[in-house]
């Protein structure tokens, strides 16, 4: 109960990396930690089911806004101001983001406060790599990732700082990825102790660099941008009003870096279209209608050149590999969970060897015919 009497919502489990519920990590937050944060009286509305940080709606001052919490080792003040930064030059363009409203440091503890934004959470429960609703949702997000991208063009901010969970991509866009592999682990001491005990290279050789060599050709045309990177139905509002569903406002800029368009593309489809988390099962079902909706519907506001068609079949199945190494960075050091570090080891593998079966290069070959007719040519 709050000082008024008023019930507030119990803390929900969080999601875990199957289908399953989890006990959350982080505490979640409290009346008392949002009224101190905010500066006043405070009253929670909802909590995030989301694992890697706490969060909540907050009632304040005649308004609701969104608090989020990290753990320091996660994101430091400065990790959080590359996001931020980000936000707002894509609000300065027009693209349909939140505001942020306050970031501040309390003891081992960053909190960031932005506005809700407009639109309906029709995804609110939905878990990471699980479908869109319709077509039309896959189509409406293709368009407003489209118009994200063209608002990005101009934010020329460096690469993010080492953190963990971010979703890079420069191992796979350097000339030799063995070479930034190595690189990139050497950052980072917590995932090298990690790796010693399941290291990547042969993995790395067998499934990892043939894809690089289709790919490499085709980086120098490829132009560094910006980017989302966790482009999932659940990290969109949508405007429910007039009779069609379109995407109100984007949310949760946590991994965002500096890639390219067609790399976030890549991670759109990752995320939305396979069914990773049927892969233990040894089937991961293949949203086809979805692929296709989504793909015109970003074509139609931003084309595709013909390097980024000819790159997209060859990113599609690479995109999660750096992503997984950055969550073995976090859960080998934050949360100290052997499990969840094995499970992000196999995803740097396992995402990437599927679309050697028969039904992976089905998926590409589809993916490629699609891609090369949405071209400017």
């Amino acid at each position: 109960m709050t000082a008024s009497g008023t019930t507030e919502p119990a803390p929900p489990a969080t999601h875990g990396l199957g289908y399953e519920r989890a006990e959350p990590d982080w505490a979640p937050l409290t009346t008392e930690e949002a009224s101190d944060v905010l500066g006043g009286p405070a009253r929670l509305r909802w909590h995030s089911p989301r694992p890697l940080s706490a969060a909540a709606v907050v009632e304040h001052d005649g308004a609701r806004v969104f608090l989020k919490r990290h753990h320091a080792g996660v994101r430091t003040l400065a990790g959080l101001e590359e996001e931020h930064a980000f936000l707002r030059h894509l609000r300065s363009h027009g693209a349909p983001v939140v505001d942020v409203l306050g970031l501040t440091a309390r003891g081992e503890w960053t909190y960031e406060v932005h506005s809700l934004g407009t639109g309906t959470d029709l995804y609110q429960d939905a878990l990471s790599w699980t479908p869109f609703a319709s077509a039309h949702h896959a189509r409406e997000a293709g368009r407003a990732l489209a118009g994200l991208h063209l608002a990005a063009a101009g934010h020329h901010a460096p690469f993010r700082r080492v953190q963990p969970l971010v979703s890079s991509f420069r191992i796979f866009s350097a000339p030799d990825p063995e070479k930034a592999l190595a690189s990139y682990v050497a950052e980072r001491p917590p995932l090298a102790e990690a790796l010693c005990a399941a290291p990547l290279d042969a993995d790395l050789s067998r499934w990892h660099l043939p894809l690089h060599a289709e790919l490499a050709p085709l980086l120098p045309d490829l132009r560094p941008l910006w980017t989302h990177n966790d482009w999932h139905a659940s990290n969109l509002l949508w405007d429910t009003t007039g009779g069609t569903e379109t995407v109100a406002t984007v949310l949760d800029f946590s991994l965002s870096d500096r890639t390219t368009a067609v790399h976030d593309l890549a991670v759109a489809l990752e995320r939305n279209v396979f069914g990773w988390l049927d892969l233990p099962s040894g089937s991961v079902p293949v949203q086809y209608t979805h692929l296709t909706a989504l793909l015109e519907g970003y074509a139609a506001v931003r084309p595709l050149t013909e390097a980024e068609a000819e790159a997209l079949p060859a990113l599609l199945p690479l995109v999660n590999a750096e992503y997984a190494l950055s969550e073995m960075h976090y859960f080998h050091e934050v949360t100290r969970s052997a499990e969840n570090t094995g499970l992000a080891r196999a995803y740097f593998t396992d995402h990437t060897s599927w679309f050697t079966t028969e039904p992976g290069r089905h998926a590409l070959a589809h993916l490629r015919s699609t891609a090369r007719n949405l071209t400017t040519r």
